[in-house]
């Protein structure tokens, strides 16, 4: 049964959070699976993208007939506290009969302002997420996933992230295996481990300040397998221990034990895709055991190592942490419930 699948689209959109999810359909259609992509504009013919590249043809939402699946586009303008009226009322009426409802990046605030993830699971774009949750007190933003579904509504994390959510479409349609071909075809992951935490420690804080600072974790990044302990960077920092936890505190927003175990995990998920065992992981990048290892993958990405390379065998998200117990194997279920 041939499915039709409506982008929506405005002036200042974000060309790849249609064109990376549009390939996806495009390859899903010459494998032999019936989908058809359209794109819906609040008024139809000619839209402009942020790149300046045009989307011609689009068409109306009122000539947009029954869609199967509709998905939102982001745009950097869509953070903005008002939302085009138009824009509001295409999704709205676009949505309204479709079996499923799905966001790119920013696309998940016309959701929101909507009141379509009120009481639901959904994510954007790590540098947003703080945003869209002060925005919507009622969404429940998660801002460490690639997408995330709840119910009836799927919202994807940052641009490239689109691929990601169609490749999950094609997988609920057609399995797994026409999935996994897809992804193949495309060279990329059918699912990228680690969610939005994929990004270095280096991108999600802030830069050191001082010469002193960059110095230290400069050094860390270099060796995290090395004694990191906050007297050896003291010493090495020629500070006090309680000065140099000052200055952590104050450029970097956190401890330098925290600082130093994010980077040291960034280390251990990078050996994991390497190919390394859980224990070489967890020896080269200074976590030493395998306990101390699972016990930082809980921590911060809420599964084991195990299940970190397993998210490359399918599309489909990590379970809900909640459920994690019950998914995990015995041994690795004693850290998750620590």
């Amino acid at each position: 049964m041939m499915q039709r699948v409506g982008f929506v689209v405005f002036d200042g959109v974000t060309m790849l959070d249609v064109s990376g999810p549009g390939e996806v359909l495009h390859q899903a259609v010459l494998a032999g699976h019936p989908y058809t992509p359209v794109l819906v504009s609040p008024r139809g013919g000619n839209v402009a993208t942020s790149s300046g590249l045009v989307l011609a043809g689009t068409t109306a939402a009122a000539d947009a007939g029954t869609l199967d699946t509709v998905v939102v586009a982001g745009a950097a303008r869509l953070t903005e506290p008002c939302l085009d009226d138009e824009l509001l009322a295409t999704v709205r009426r676009v949505s309204a009969g479709a079996r499923r409802v799905a966001s790119v990046c920013t696309g998940a605030f016309v959701l929101a302002e909507l009141g379509l993830l009120d009481g639901r699971r959904a994510t954007t774009h790590w540098r947003h997420a703080r945003t869209l949750a002060a925005r919507y007190p009622q969404v429940q933003v998660e801002p460490d996933v690639i997408h995330v579904r709840d119910g009836r509504y799927i919202t994807s994390a940052g641009i490239t992230a689109g691929i990601d959510l169609a490749l999950s479409l094609v997988e609920d349609d057609h399995g797994a295996d026409a999935a996994r071909a897809i992804a193949r075809e495309l060279v990329v992951f059918m699912q990228r481990p680690g969610g939005q935490s994929q990004f270095s420690t280096a991108l999600e804080t802030p830069p050191a300040r001082s010469s002193l600072l960059r110095s230290l974790t400069n050094a860390v990044h270099a060796d995290p397998a090395a004694e990191h302990t906050l007297s050896t960077m003291a010493m090495a920092a020629a500070v006090s221990p309680r000065h140099l936890t000052r200055l952590f505190q104050a450029e970097l927003g956190t401890t330098p034990a925290r600082w130093v175990e994010r980077v040291r995990l960034d280390r251990a998920q990078q050996l994991l895709l390497d190919g390394h065992s859980i224990t070489a992981a967890a020896r080269h990048s200074g976590f030493g055991s395998d306990e101390t290892l699972r016990r930082a993958f809980a921590r911060h990405l809420a599964i084991t190592p195990t299940q970190y390379r397993e998210r490359f065998t399918t599309s489909k998200p990590p379970p809900h942490p909640r459920r994690l117990k019950d998914q995990s194997s015995p041994s690795e279920r004693t850290w998750l419930l620590r």
